[in-house]
């Protein structure tokens, strides 16, 4: 197996707790799917938020999926760079994979879907 990372991005309806949460979930969950990923592959999960979501640390809600008690989870402010798509949510998985750097699928959902327009989205 290989270290590989792999890249997710969302944005956030509102700037609520729930909202943050439900977000950062859903993005945990279909990077997992896509690249049919266990908790036990993940080395560690790092998330980044822009200036504008302050009402809740997405980690606090991934920790709640079944399976992330163990996984080092951390969260990080985004840089504030003027033009940058608003409430973005994204994640940087480290994970243990026998995929090649080119059979990982990264998820960019919702309003980040034009982060990354040469990805197939949703």
């Amino acid at each position: 197996m290989a270290m590989r990372g792999i890249r997710g991005a969302t944005t956030v309806e509102h700037n609520t707790r729930e909202d943050i949460w439900q977000a950062a979930r859903e993005m945990i969950q279909v990077v997992l799917q896509r690249n049919a990923l266990h908790t036990e592959n993940i080395g560690a999960a790092i998330f980044s938020m822009t200036d504008d979501l302050t009402a809740a640390f997405p980690t606090a809600g991934v920790r709640q999926l079944h399976g992330f008690d163990a996984v080092p989870l951390f969260d990080a402010r985004q840089c504030a760079i003027e033009g940058a798509l608003p409430r973005c949510l994204r994640v940087l998985l480290l994970v243990e994979t026998n995929r090649g750097q080119k059979e990982i699928h990264h998820v960019y959902l919702h309003g980040a879907a034009r982060l990354r327009p040469d990805i197939t989205q949703e």
